[in-house]
């Protein structure tokens, strides 16, 4: 085999792409794989410039530099970079380029290996790692490794704010225990403590003290590592910052003791509506139906005004069901059916509720509950304190949230009073208004009234 045909071999079933230019910058010859890489056969491929498959923003830089080679400035270079294929896509390849100073001209010598799996691989990597960064950030987490010869502690950028040191500090495992609060530092010494070969993983939260004093909820998950001798070398994990998630766990468990006790202070209010109303008029009943058996000429007149009693406790006792069940909200619709209830409690309490409305859209249910048990509250409570024989009540909808408003002119009362009391009623209201995102506010004056408005968003 001649040297010229081995070099054309070669050349033709090379994996990198070849390319031979004239100093002009266009191919002479190309292999295959340059053509198979950028989309064009050989043809194609020698009407054009070698600058026209670079992207428009690395084009000038990519022809300074053959300038540079084509004058003999140098002699070579190489360099990653993106070149357009025919169908438009992009793709990378690693170029290699050198000066052949032949006979008659010189000629360029370009070799181009495809590298786009490569950086995409690196593209992605980078990505994961960003995206990694941004979730410690957004977390409030860092990744730490313990050293147990040194005692020191490796940890990521994100843990400065968290543990409240000083970026770059260095940091040993003892200053970090001594962090723990004292209330959690047995539970943290007995979960390292158990760490073994075959129970390698460490998962606890417990409280820091952070230097300026505020205290920290961390989550901390971990790995440990052992030496032969089952002891253990190094320990390696994340580490997030729980202490808002713990926040509204607390205030989650205080809203959900409140309502207990609301419910049970509503189990209690009907078992005395049972007990000291209608159950004393039942008993009256009795007692009045036991002297009618003894004395049965006074049946005839009195039995009008038995029936009427009757239905009497048939009404209280109708009263009552429908406070426990909201049935005409859901029959009605919320704007009647809490117009319907306030005309009910208005004669059942012999007070007048001057109702009115303003909504040009249908109220979801939840909100309409939510609003009902809060004008419950409020006029029950004016029923029994403010002495109000006049209440206005009113439902209005404006900028996509809907408003109640319940006023009196009665004796009014101390609302911070209120607050430290044992009542729930106050705290009722205000929990109801935020489980639908709402919000409540109070104004009171002794001997002019009180007023409240509720606004909760669409």
């Amino acid at each position: 085999m001649t040297p010229k045909k081995l070099f054309r071999d070669v050349f033709n079933a090379s994996p990198i792409g070849i390319a031979v230019e004239n100093l002009e910058g266009q191919p002479l010859f190309v292999n295959p794989a340059f053509c198979s890489m950028l989309g064009f056969s050989e043809e194609g491929l020698r009407r054009r410039h070698c600058v026209d498959f670079s992207p428009p923003e690395e084009a000038q830089k990519d022809w300074e530099l053959f300038q540079q080679l084509r004058a003999g400035s140098i002699g070579h270079y190489q360099l990653d970079k993106r070149y357009f294929r025919r169908d438009g896509s992009l793709v990378w390849g690693r170029l290699s380029v050198s000066l052949l100073n032949g006979r008659p001209s010189p000629l360029i010598f370009a070799m181009i290996e495809d590298i786009t799996s490569r950086k995409e691989a690196e593209e992605t990597a980078k990505e994961s790692e960003e995206r990694l960064r941004l979730a410690a950030q957004a977390g409030r987490m860092f990744a730490y490794s313990w050293d147990a010869a040194t005692d020191v502690v490796e940890r990521s950028g994100e843990s400065a704010e968290i543990l409240g040191v000083k970026n770059g500090e260095v940091t040993t495992g003892a200053a970090i225990s001594a962090m723990v609060h004292p209330d959690d530092k047995e539970k943290v010494e007995a979960a390292l403590a158990k760490l073994t070969v075959e129970n390698s993983d460490l998962q606890i939260s417990y409280r820091i003290v952070r230097p300026d004093g505020t205290i920290t909820w961390l989550e901390r998950n971990g790995r440990a590592y052992f030496d032969q001798n089952e002891k253990v070398t190094r320990v390696v994990g994340m580490i997030v910052d729980i202490t808002e998630r713990k926040q509204a766990e607390e205030a989650l468990s205080r809203v959900n003791r409140r309502l207990v006790e609301a419910q049970e202070q509503e189990r209690a209010r009907i078992a005395r509506e049972l007990h000291d109303n209608i159950g004393q008029q039942v008993a009256m009943l009795a007692i009045e139906l036991g002297q009618l058996r003894d004395n049965p000429a006074e049946i005839q007149n009195r039995v009008k005004e038995l029936l009427d009693r009757v239905v009497e406790i048939s009404d209280d006792i109708q009263a009552l069901s429908h406070e426990l069940h909201s049935s005409k909200l859901e029959y009605l619709g919320v704007v009647p059916g809490i117009r319907s209830w306030c005309t009910e409690f208005g004669e059942h309490q012999s007070m007048e509720i001057a109702f009115r409305s303003d909504v040009s859209h249908p109220v979801p249910s939840g909100i309409g509950l939510c609003l009902l048990r809060i004008l419950q509250e409020a006029l029950h409570n004016a029923a029994k304190y403010s002495g109000a024989k006049r209440i206005e009540v009113e439902i209005a909808e404006r900028s996509n949230e809907i408003h109640l408003k319940i006023k009196d002119s009665g004796r009014g009362f101390d609302i911070e009073a209120a607050k430290r009391g044992s009542g729930l009623g106050l705290t009722s209201m205000q929990e109801r208004a935020r489980l639908v995102g709402g919000t409540i506010s109070l104004e009171s004056k002794p001997m002019i009234g009180t007023s409240i408005h509720v606004r909760v968003p669409l």
